[in-house]
C-alpha cells in the first residue's frame, strides 16, 4: 500500500538523518490507534513491530507505550508492554492511562497500583529502560480546575509507580507467581515440546502421539490462585 511505502521512506530517512549528524539517542515510535484514522501501521506494539521487521527497521526503532493507547487499541498496557519487550522494542512508557469506558484519548494520570504493578514487572524483565523511562504524557481532567489538582496529580501519579516498583520486587522475590506460570507451560520443556517447538513435530507424528498417550488430563491455569497471590502483593 502507498501508506506503507511513505511511512517507511521517511523511517529511513530518520535513520539516515541520525546517522549523518551523529545522533547517539534512540529513535521511538508511538503505537497510536485512531489517531488520526482507523486504519493504522501503529495500531499497537505488534502492528508496529512486523512493519519495522518487514522494512529491515526492527535494529533501528524502539517503542514507546503509551497506557491510554493500549486500551483504545483493545489491549491492556500489561499486555502492549510485554509485546515491545518479547520483541526487544521496550524503549519508554508514557506512564498514563484512560477511562475504557469513555473510549478516548482522556490521558489522565496513572492511579491504578494494579496497572503500575503490572507495569514495573515487565520493566524489571527488560533490566531496565535506560536509556528511556517513565514520562506523564497527561492532562488534567477537564473538571479540575485548581492549580492544586496539577500537584495533586503528579504526586499521586509518582507513588503509584513508586507502589508498583516495591510490589513487582515482593512479587518477583517471593516467586510463587513465576512457579505457577512455569508450572502452567511445563510441557513446552517435555521431549515433545521441544519437538513441535523445532518444527519437527507434523500432523501425523502428533495423530501417533496422541492416540498413544490416550484421553488427555489438561492441568488447570489456576487463575484464581494467581490472581489471589497477585492481589495479595497490592
Amino acid at each position: 500500500m502507498h501508506g506503507g511505502a511513505t511511512r517507511q521512506g521517511f523511517f529511513e530517512a530518520a535513520v539516515a538523518y541520525k546517522k549523518k549528524i551523529g545522533f547517539n539517542g534512540t529513535l521511538l515510535i508511538e503505537p497510536k490507534p485512531q489517531e488520526p484514522t482507523k486504519h493504522q501501521y501503529d495500531w499497537d506494539a505488534a502492528t508496529s513491530a512486523n512493519f519495522l521487521r518487514k522494512y529491515g527497521l526492527i535494529d533501528e526503532f524502539k517503542l514507546n507505550i503509551e497506557c491510554n493507547h493500549a486500551t483504545l487499541s483493545g489491549h491492556s498496557c500489561h499486555h502492549e508492554l510485554e509485546t515491545a519487550r518479547i520483541n526487544g522494542l521496550l524503549g519508554n512508557i508514557d506512564a498514563n492511562t484512560g477511562d475504557p469506558q469513555v473510549g478516548w484519548d482522556t490521558d489522565q494520570f496513572m492511579m491504578d497500583i494494579g496497572e503500575a504493578t503490572l507495569a514495573m514487572l515487565t520493566v524489571i524483565k527488560n533490566g531496565g529502560l535506560a536509556p528511556g523511562g517513565f514520562n506523564f504524557d497527561a492532562k488534567l481532567r477537564r473538571e479540575s480546575t485548581d492549580v492544586e489538582d496539577l500537584f495533586i496529580a503528579h504526586i499521586a501519579g509518582m507513588d503509584t509507580l513508586a507502589r508498583g516498583l516495591r510490589n513487582a520486587v515482593k512479587l518477583l522475590e517471593d516467586g510463587s507467581l513465576g512457579e505457577l506460570v512455569r508450572k502452567r507451560y511445563q510441557s513446552f520443556d517435555t521431549e515433545l515440546g521441544a519437538q513441535i517447538e523445532a518444527g519437527k513435530a507434523d500432523f501425523d507424528f502428533l495423530e501417533k502421539k496422541a492416540k498413544e498417550l490416550g484421553e488427555i488430563k489438561v492441568p488447570s491455569a489456576k487463575q484464581e490462585l494467581a490472581e489471589m497471590i497477585f492481589q495479595s502483593a497490592l
